[in-house]
């Protein structure tokens, strides 16, 4: 059955096919068509999120047909608070992505359809609750994401490409064997179900699922599963490769949607069902997640290639998002969601102004190079978005940054006081790099010409015609709205944080996190 829901990953779905029987040459329709999807998805998510039932709660807009009973597979969606936010996510970045991508010429009806697979998946996975359901779109994201960067990407695209896709594949085959395991055990008791509320400690007649002594193995193989797409220390390192290497749209898919999509199921599945494995794991992951956060800062400053300095930061703000669910106090865990979506928004802008607005007018990323040009002159655009977005991502009032990560580090001060001192040290350096990079970036006072320039090997053949003109193309309309999407909404859930985080509160002490906390009061 098609519902408003079902249509945030169907209609994404039903376009990318539709893409590829398109004609070869066609250039103006594959484009329309992807704002189309992009668009129609956001606005289905819109809507659900305004008439979802707040006093009510819980899963909302569910569907539940059977099918492989043998198996209790069944193809069973709905959203909460916590996943409808996501939906939302996936919908904004899916379209600003589209409209940052308006200059792609080279095959466009396959960039497109790859990139509305990858649109698709992740909705699926934010309204799955079936746990092989989640699986199969948790996987329909990994191909694509493979061939966008490999066929569209710049620096070492080969190498990004196949490093993001290992280590992506070997998550996934963690999260496969808890699952097998996980159904198995329940099996091997008599219950056969996929459905994860099915599997929930709350449900009394699933009470003994799998064992507190069964959940301290099987909680850190999927935990860890779901964490190496989310950018957990030390398996973080195809993140900054791939992010580098992937056109703009992809960059900004990967560091907006698709590395939440790994701390989503994190919190979804293992945390959820296995409260006993959590507790006996938290301080381990905490730790890693912490000093993700030190890593990623420290890392992001020694880089001159501006991407990178973006893909680091990342890493950094995703370490916060690991802590925060680690806390498992209310506000450390309403801070990590609020964290997924807030970085989702910030990075995916960063990386559009730094992929298109930057690179495809200047050809070079280096800072070295950057810091000569006087772009805050010749692209004021750019130069205002990356200051508002630096500040976003400084966590500076007024912006979505700045809510997740006070509410975070009161989590941390609540029940880990002494990763306080990590995470406070990580965001300090998070201030720094980013003053580093945007005074070089855009605002600092050209010394050289340009021809005067020692410039890397990689950079020169390209960056040297270009680096020439006096004047650089003009940002365009599609930049400029898709920007200003971005910036609307770090700015709105700034001034106004109560419009996501209170579903996002409501949604976590519902019934179906009710384990998570009950265990930690103990």
């Amino acid at each position: 059955m098609i519902t408003i829901l079902s249509g945030c990953y169907l209609l994404p779905l039903a376009i990318a096919v539709i893409l590829l029987l398109l004609p070869k040459n066609a250039q103006s329709a594959p484009k329309w068509l992807a704002l189309l999807a992009t668009s129609s998805s956001f606005l289905f998510a819109l809507y659900l999120f305004f008439i979802y039932d707040r006093i009510t709660g819980g899963f909302q807009f569910v569907t539940r047909k059977p099918w492989l009973s043998e198996l209790g597979i069944s193809y069973w969606i709905g959203v909460d608070g916590i996943s409808l936010s996501l939906l939302l996510l996936n919908g904004l970045v899916g379209l600003a992505g589209v409209l940052f991508s308006w200059n792609v010429t080279e095959k466009p009806n396959l960039f497109f359809s790859l990139y509305l697979l990858v649109v698709a998946g992740a909705a699926g996975v934010f309204q799955a609750l079936d746990f092989f359901i989640l699986f199969v779109f948790y996987e329909l994201v990994i191909v694509p994401k493979y061939l966008l960067i490999a066929g569209w990407g710049s620096t070492r695209r080969e190498y990004g490409a196949m490093k993001l896709t290992m280590y992506s594949a070997a998550g996934s085959a963690f999260v496969l064997l808890g699952m097998v395991a996980i159904w198995a055990l329940g099996a091997s008791r008599g219950i056969v179900t996929m459905g994860l509320p099915d599997m929930l400690p709350s449900a009394s007649e699933y009470s003994n699922f799998t064992t507190p002594k069964e959940q301290l193995w099987l909680f850190p193989i999927l935990f860890t599963g779901f964490a190496v797409l989310a950018g957990l220390w030390p398996l973080h390192t195809w993140a900054p490769t791939g992010h580098v290497a992937a056109p703009t749209a992809g960059s900004m898919l990967l560091a907006g949607v698709v590395m939440k999509l790994g701390a989503y199921g994190a919190l979804r599945v293992p945390m959820s069902l296995l409260p006993h494995g959590l507790e006996a794991w938290r301080w381990f992951f905490a730790f890693l997640g912490a000093i993700g956060i030190i890593a990623g800062a420290l890392a992001a400053m020694r880089q001159q290639d501006l991407k990178f300095v973006v893909g680091y930061s990342s890493i950094a703000h995703m370490g916060f998002v690991i802590v925060g669910l680690m806390t498992l106090s209310p506000s450390g865990l309403s801070g990590a969601v609020f964290q997924m979506v807030s970085h989702g928004i910030i990075g995916a802008l960063l990386f559009a102004v730094v992929g298109r607005m930057i690179y495809e007018r200047t050809h070079t990323r280096n800072l070295q190079i950057l810091e000569q040009l006087g772009l805050s002159q010749h692209l004021p655009f750019a130069a205002g978005t990356f200051l508002l977005a630096s500040l976003a991502s400084m966590g500076m009032p007024g912006f979505s940054g700045f809510v997740a990560e006070i509410c975070i580090l009161f989590g941390t001060w609540q029940t880990m006081p002494i990763l306080l001192i990590l995470a406070g040290l990580g965001a300090a350096f998070t201030v720094a790099f980013t003053l580093i990079a945007l005074k070089r970036s855009f605002f600092d006072t050209p010394q050289k010409t340009s021809t005067q320039l020692q410039e890397p090997q990689e950079l020169s053949k390209e960056a040297t015609p270009q680096l020439k003109k006096e004047k650089f193309q003009k940002i365009t309309k599609p930049e400029i709205i898709g920007a200003l999407l971005l910036l609307a909404a770090t700015i709105l859930l700034g001034l106004a944080p109560g419009i996501l985080m209170g579903p996002i509160t409501e949604s976590l002490h519902g019934n179906y996190f009710e384990a998570l906390f009950q265990e930690v009061t103990k």
